[in-house]
């Protein structure tokens, strides 16, 4: 089966570890449990992990980012994966794509899988089979791109019709370091979050406004809720978490 060729997406790239001409995505599609990750980490680093996570690992959850195309969800992953912005020309996302990262909570290794999802319609099919296998999503749209802000709701509905019942949803109002190209307010996210009761920030996969906490805060809360079975479980609540920590200024690096 040829799969339609993806337009080239004009974003931002420049680092060395992701300066080829071009970039080429295939997909690996199957059933949960049949093995694409492990086929994937066995191509890209030539080793087999048993299970879904390193046994160093203390506990590993799976992160979807959702959004129209060109909203920057490939930067914001690759921001949060190795710190760089991209800043030259490449093709969108194919399908599915992933990263892995640790980060630590509470003292405690938390492995999260970060899958990078297609947002043209003609890929969404492929999109929603991973849908259920997320125990959460950030929802990214672009600031400067009102359609994609107008189209939340839509991906709203699909993540009602296809992900699972308790999954994590943060929106993300993404590009703010554009400000000046600004056509949708700040405002505006924060109402639409409040209607669908979920947490919301304004993000920059260019400056790395946010891009940490958003990640930092899903990871809290999907400890938190695995651990909620356990006395010495502190205590937490992803929305005054995310409100406390956006009024730090170490958040938010550019004016």
């Amino acid at each position: 089966m040829d799969l339609p060729r993806a337009e080239p997406y004009m974003g931002g790239v420049g680092h060395s570890g992701y300066n080829e001409e071009l970039l080429h995505k295939t997909i690996l599609v199957g059933d949960s449990g049949v093995g694409k990750t492990s086929l994937l980490v066995q191509f890209d680093q030539g080793k087999f992990i048993p299970g879904s996570f390193s046994a160093t690992v203390g506990i590993g959850f799976t992160v979807m980012l959702l959004g129209d195309s060109g909203v920057g969800k490939t930067c914001f992953l690759i921001h949060f994966k190795d710190g760089a912005f991209l800043s030259k020309t490449f093709i969108a996302t194919v399908g599915i794509d992933f990263r892995n990262k640790v980060v630590t909570v509470d003292g405690m290794k938390v492995k999260l899988q970060i899958w990078d999802t297609a947002g043209q319609e003609r890929f969404r099919s492929v999109t929603h089979a991973y849908y259920r296998d997320a125990q959460a999503l950030l929802l990214l749209y672009d600031i400067t791109n009102k359609s994609s802000f107008d189209n939340i709701r839509a991906w709203l509905t699909e993540i009602h019709e296809y992900a699972q019942k308790d999954v994590v949803i943060m929106l993300l109002g993404n590009k703010a370091d554009v400000s000046r190209e600004r056509v949708v307010r700040s405002e505006d996210g924060e109402t639409l979050a409040r209607e669908y009761g979920v947490p919301f920030m304004e993000t920059s996969a260019k400056t790395g406004m946010n891009v940490e906490l958003a990640f930092l805060a899903i990871a809290r809360e999907l400890k938190h809720r695995a651990g909620r079975q356990q006395a010495n479980e502190p205590s937490f609540q992803i929305h005054d978490y995310v409100e406390s920590q956006k009024k730090q200024p170490s958040c938010c690096p550019f004016v």
